[in-house]
């Protein structure tokens, strides 16, 4: 029992590093940044205290294009001229 449960802890902590070392690390490297720089979406820049900062310079673009209409079907009445509601 101690087993299992050793072994499902360390798949835990195997699997909580591979999300890191994919997603978390490449979002905060340079590389990306400059890429965005470089295709003209962003730009370093210093603040008042001289630290050296990137930030977006474009709006992230909308991945809808067109603005979205919704049809609401209206009830339909019902022909019966008994007047009884159920």
């Amino acid at each position: 029992m101690k087993l299992s449960f050793l072994s499902g802890m360390l798949c835990g902590v195997i699997m909580a590093a591979v999300v890191t070392f994919t997603l978390t690390i490449p979002g905060t490297n340079d590389h990306w940044r400059m890429e965005i720089v470089n295709r003209g979406g962003g730009t370093w820049h210093f603040d008042k205290n001289g630290h050296l900062g990137w930030r977006w310079t474009v709006p992230p673009i909308s991945e809808r294009n067109h603005s979205v209409h919704l049809i609401v079907p209206q009830p339909q009445r019902s022909s019966d001229s008994s007047g009884e509601r159920l």
